[in-house]
């Protein structure tokens, strides 16, 4: 019985030193992230604490099972990292965004139309933080550079699992000196840039069937605003995109909704007179401007959090109570 029981520990600990390294490889899982995988626990454990109860004197067998149960345990739920693409995400909600998902462990494709410098800071922000991310400059509103940006991410990283259009421009005016150029470059950019990386990402997550898009909106396109009928006009058509893809792609388990964010602060806020500014914050009950953090929390709440997986085509307003 002594030769057994030393055979069956020397086989046990063979075990235990094999899956160590497993055990090491899952550590950097997901934070809190269960929707894009995971995997049954293992039968086999049931016969390794079996061996451990055979007998009072497995002291040393019951020691070593209880470790390759840990192993094997951590290494059947180790998740592999959600794919996250971000437009417009060297600054603002879009950089909030990239660093929220960055940071819980999400593989992250920084976009960025011109702001390069800021793009790369983010993405070494990221990895600082134990993150994988890479940069990607183009414009959303040309199909051709939506197909690379998407390629890029399939290249590197084989998927894609979560979609947030952020991208955006405003060119402000009374519709009564507003030109055509400032109206098409705000309905390219905002509204048919949303289209176009929408139907590129789609085709991936429909192979997979499953997959989340989340659109950043606007209260101006829910309630309008003075000086920006193109604004408001793209915002507006995001949110009815929203809400029809979300029926079209419900059956592939493709979540798809839109946030409406209202006054969050900015460079634009910091810059506006204290006149202004007591006017705008009077027409918002919590009495402030938002945080770009406070949208990136939301947005990784629906991408991430498996409580999210049963909302779909709907319009999150994060205002403070401006629009109620």
């Amino acid at each position: 019985m002594a030769n057994a029981a030393a055979n069956a520990a020397a086989a046990v600990s063979s075990a235990a030193a094999a899956a160590a390294p497993r055990a090491r490889a899952g550590a950097g899982a997901c934070r809190g992230f269960v929707s894009f995988g995971g995997a049954a626990r293992s039968p086999a454990l049931r016969f390794g604490r079996s061996l451990a109860a055979s007998g009072g004197g497995f002291s040393g067998v019951r020691t070593h099972v209880a470790a390759v149960e840990q192993a094997l345990v951590q290494d059947a739920t180790k998740l592999e990292a959600p794919v996250v693409v971000v437009t417009g995400a060297s600054r603002g909600i879009g950089k909030a965004t990239a660093l929220a998902l960055g940071k819980a462990g999400c593989k992250v494709l920084v976009n960025y139309a011109r702001s390069s410098k800021e793009a790369e800071e983010v993405s070494k922000e990221i990895e600082a933080a134990g993150g994988q991310a890479i940069t990607f400059g183009g414009d959303v509103s040309k199909e051709a550079d939506v197909e690379s940006m998407m390629k890029a991410a399939l290249d590197k990283w084989g998927t894609i699992d979560v979609l947030v259009n952020n991208a955006g421009i405003t060119r402000d005016t009374l519709l009564m000196r507003m030109k055509k150029s400032q109206w098409q470059d705000v309905i390219d950019l905002n509204l048919t840039g949303v289209f176009l990386c929408t139907q590129a990402a789609t085709k991936v997550m429909m192979k997979k069937r499953k997959g989340k898009i989340i659109n950043i909106a606007s209260v101006v396109g829910l309630v309008g605003n003075v000086g920006q009928a193109n604004y408001s006009a793209a915002k507006a058509g995001v949110i009815g995109l929203t809400k029809t893809v979300a029926r079209e792609y419900a059956s592939r388990n493709i979540n798809v909704n839109a946030i409406a964010p209202g006054f969050i602060a900015s460079d634009m806020t910091a810059e506006l007179g204290d006149d202004l500014e007591k006017k705008i914050l009077s027409t918002i009950p919590l009495g402030r401007y938002g945080k770009p953090e406070e949208v990136a929390g939301l947005v990784e709440f629906l991408a991430l959090n498996p409580a999210a997986n049963y909302i779909t085509g709907q319009v999150l307003t994060i205002d403070g109570g401006m629009v109620m």
